[in-house]
């Protein structure tokens, strides 16, 4: 699924820098989609998105440069963490958890948008 976004966000942008500002961007929407089917009891909606979130979160960890240095193996590892947040919140319906997966997901759109000058 993750591919797919990036393939969508393409035919929008060939810019690198905006397509991974996307795919975060696209992180928090589809983070939003689960708390409401928590918020509803929308089992199959919950996992829809928690499905589509971990997947870019897989992308980008797909795409990450381990020759360019360091920030590469903290990115993995972040987003890793990301994952396991999502399994356990979907598992335990756990909105506070969601929510901290869409701050730091918020705190990397701004350091990108730092670091790129987006």
């Amino acid at each position: 699924m993750g591919i797919e976004v990036y393939n969508q966000q393409n035919a929008i942008s060939d810019d690198p820098y905006i397509l991974v500002l996307k795919l975060y961007e696209g992180v928090i929407k589809y983070l939003s989609f689960v708390k409401s089917a928590m918020e509803d009891g929308e089992v199959e909606t919950k996992f829809t998105y928690i499905n589509k979130s971990i997947a870019i979160f897989d992308e980008l960890r797909n795409v990450l440069d381990f020759d360019g240095g360091e920030v590469a193996y903290y990115l993995d590892g972040l987003y890793l963490y990301q994952i396991e947040t999502l399994f356990s919140a979907g598992i335990d319906d756990n909105i506070n958890a969601v929510n901290q997966v869409m701050k730091v997901t918020q705190g990397l759109i701004d350091a990108w948008k730092e670091e790129t000058g987006l």
